[in-house]
């Protein structure tokens, strides 16, 4: 398992958090397969296709859902698949297994209006305490600040929150409007940031290094926290959830429903579908295509709601 963790790391060039699952996946494998009370070395080449069926059945039968088994499914197949190129077993026992089929549900997304409000609703909180005189201190204004900036970059670049947390201010261009980002496999594109983002992001710039030590260098983290530092995307999302109920929007609304939000606004408007995929970083095309569906099916509902014979 180790040598299977240096080979996703080195050759494959996945994620920590991705090996992470891979091994708790295995760990699981090991405890069904030889109990609970088990320790390694495991005889993996005495697994057989019945024990891995057995295996998935078991999750089907706690209902898991078809995302967690094709997971489960992935991990070991790629495992066994290792095990196979090592010698160490004479077959992949996952190999012929095929997981449940995903449903497609429409990824939700936020309309244009709502976009702004959000983006709005720190600036306002902040006029708001201002005009009633409450003290603010310079940690609050950074904040809010910070947090505009945030709502209004992962809006303009359709980012993952990842990807926008690990930013530093080197990577932003602010004379062409662009920024390199670091996404899944460690694969860079270019991402383009509105004047609306390029201005705040300037604002938040200039009042990190009034704040915190070089927290205006070029190798300094662009999102802080109070304390100055790294904003997590735990911390991105709570701080969400305080602005939907201050615009009084859905609770349920996430960081990522912004990268939604900015693919399905650019096909309605008539981007084209590759230049998205480009700026949303997928490598297949058939991921970005789902957004079509969500244009297809906002027409469809304005359709039903004018059209004097939709019914």
């Amino acid at each position: 398992m180790r040598r299977f963790r240096t080979f996703l790391l080195a050759e494959r060039n996945t994620s920590e958090r991705t090996v992470a699952g891979y091994e708790i996946d295995l760990e699981q494998f090991a405890a069904f397969r030889w109990g609970p009370e088990s320790q390694p070395p495991f005889d993996w080449a005495a697994v057989t296709p019945e024990d891995a069926r057995a295996f998935l059945m078991a999750f089907a039968r706690d209902e898991a859902r078809a995302t967690t088994m094709r997971r489960k499914l992935a991990s070991m197949r790629t495992f066994f698949r290792f095990l196979s190129r090592e010698g160490k077993v004479p077959s992949n026992p996952f190999g012929g297994l095929r997981g449940p089929k995903l449903p497609k549900p429409l990824p939700k997304v936020l309309s244009q209006d709502e976009i702004r409000r959000l983006i709005e609703a720190p600036g306002l909180e902040l006029a708001r305490r201002e005009a009633q005189k409450c003290e603010v201190t310079q940690q609050e204004t950074y904040a809010c600040l910070r947090d505009t900036a945030l709502f209004e970059s992962l809006y303009s670049t359709g980012c993952r929150i990842s990807e926008m947390v690990s930013l530093t201010w080197g990577q932003i261009h602010f004379d062409t409007g662009s920024v390199i980002v670091t996404g899944k496999g460690s694969k860079q594109r270019l991402c383009i940031l509105g004047k609306p983002a390029c201005k705040v992001l300037r604002d938040l710039r200039r009042a990190a290094g009034e704040l915190f030590q070089n927290g205006d260098a070029d190798t300094a983290n662009v999102f802080l926290n109070e304390r100055g530092l790294v904003f997590r995307p735990r911390e991105a999302q709570r701080r969400m959830k305080t602005w939907l109920m201050a615009a009084d929007l859905p609770m349920d609304l996430s960081p990522h429903k912004l990268r939604h939000s900015f693919a399905t606004h650019l096909l309605d408007a008539g981007a084209d579908l590759r230049s998205v995929q480009e700026m949303l970083g997928h490598s297949s095309l058939a991921t970005t295509q789902i957004y079509t569906h969500v244009s297809v099916e906002r027409l469809k509902d304005e359709y039903m709601k004018a059209h004097p014979r939709a019914t």
